[in-house]
């Protein structure tokens, strides 16, 4: 009797898909906020399990935690306080926006920051309400008064 063959083909979503200033971008970001590690703990590409879905932001940015480096977890269920997506080449905004609305701010993040590279922009919305859009300067975060400055991370 013939073994069939299956034919792996691993399923990628447009927000899975990788590229060159996309890698660039989250890790100028990171390195950024480093400046905040007594206040915040920042992860990138950490597994969500919110109560309205799962998911993965480019940066998540939680207020400082303790460390527990014996007892790890794949999925984290507390949403963070601050979520930034960064647009892959093959992502459509309105899949990044629809993220924010129905997953992001129902589950209680409470200020997401949205990633253009080939506008070199930074759309900043918040749960309550507000927008700001920053292309160049110093952008604050309403919220968490974190800083970025969008000359360093577009340079």
């Amino acid at each position: 009797m013939e073994t069939p063959f299956h034919d792996l083909i691993e399923e990628y979503h447009s927000e899975d898909i990788m590229s060159l200033n996309h890698s660039r971008l989250i890790h100028r970001i990171s390195v950024a906020l480093d400046r905040y590690d007594e206040e915040y703990d920042v992860f990138p590409e950490l597994e969500l399990e919110l109560s309205t879905g799962k998911c993965k932001p480019d940066i998540c940015v939680y207020p400082k935690m303790p460390y527990d480096w014996l007892n790890d977890v794949i999925y984290f269920k507390k949403p963070p306080v601050l979520a930034i997506e960064v647009l892959s080449p093959k992502q459509g905004l309105s899949d990044i926006t629809d993220k924010v609305t129905k997953i992001y701010f129902p589950a209680g993040v409470e200020t997401v920051w949205i990633v253009v590279p080939g506008l070199q922009l930074i759309q900043v919305m918040t749960s309550d309400g507000k927008r700001l859009t920053s292309t160049e300067g110093v952008l604050i975060d309403p919220i968490t008064g974190i800083e970025l400055d969008t000359s360093y991370i577009f340079r």
